[in-house]
């Protein structure tokens, strides 16, 4: 299935037909289909949406660079579009920042077309690290680099050089993007939402990594503070993904959270 809005395609999967749903939204380069078994679990009880966000899985890259509240307006859309009343999300790494610009809208609109039950943030995104002296001393030497390599005599000895300078600094995630992607990782990753935590009205339950090296454990502890309704659950040992470290206490928590 896909659905189309500002023309932004997204294509999603549907498991079930209860009346309440669940939307899923997966992380920065991954698609939905690494939820499909918490789909499969939800289904008896819920009509479960799988999208692939935009750039991503079956859906196209959007025509310009989206920020996480370009995703939230779209998703907005979507589920008013499909009639649901009543909504929960599940999100996990960027997914999470999309959550947290949904209830953003909620907040400055004065409501939604729907009403949002639960949410379940998997090794969210959303805080911005602090720069340590270390990282500003590095980043200011990253620009004074390509300022250096972007005169006109540099361009002409070195025509590549800007990129490769830009490569070496960026990270995997950010160098395997397209053009479109990248500018729409930056919008993501130079936005700090830690502003936004205390607007999400719903009881949130986060499930952790205890190494998570993406989205720290202190990320995870500072939410679970500052949201007004909100549990931790740690995965002894666990990475940025989790829910695949403990599958067995991944889908007891998810079971008993949505009251499966």
């Amino acid at each position: 299935m896909t659905y189309t809005s500002n023309g932004r395609t997204v294509a999603y999967k549907r498991f079930g037909d209860g009346a309440d749903a669940v939307v899923i939204f997966h992380g920065w380069g991954c698609s939905g289909e690494v939820f499909a078994k918490t789909a499969e679990a939800l289904k008896g009880n819920y009509t479960v949406i799988v999208p692939d966000l935009c750039g991503f899985g079956a859906s196209p890259e959007p025509p310009a660079p989206m920020s996480p509240g370009d995703y939230a307006d779209l998703f907005i859309n979507l589920i008013a579009a499909l009639g649901f009343a009543r909504v929960s999300f599940i999100g996990h790494s960027y997914g999470g920042r999309v959550i947290f610009k949904i209830f953003e809208a909620q907040a400055v609109r004065g409501g939604l077309p729907f009403e949002i039950r639960r949410v379940m943030l998997l090794d969210a995104a959303g805080i911005k690290p602090k720069k340590t002296p270390a990282m500003l001393i590095s980043l200011y030497a990253y620009k004074a680099g390509r300022r250096l390599l972007s005169l006109p005599p540099m361009q002409k000895l070195f025509p590549n050089a800007v990129d490769a300078w830009r490569r070496k600094r960026g990270s995997d995630d950010y160098n395997r993007a397209s053009e479109i992607m990248k500018k729409t990782l930056v919008l993501a990753v130079n936005e700090d939402l830690r502003p936004l935590l205390r607007k999400v009205t719903a009881p949130t339950l986060l499930f952790w990594g205890e190494k998570d090296d993406a989205t720290p454990l202190s990320d995870a502890k500072i939410m679970e503070k500052e949201i007004p309704d909100a549990g931790l659950v740690v995965v002894k040992g666990g990475s940025h993904f989790s829910f695949n470290d403990d599958p067995a206490l991944y889908f007891r928590v998810l079971a008993s959270f949505f009251e499966c």
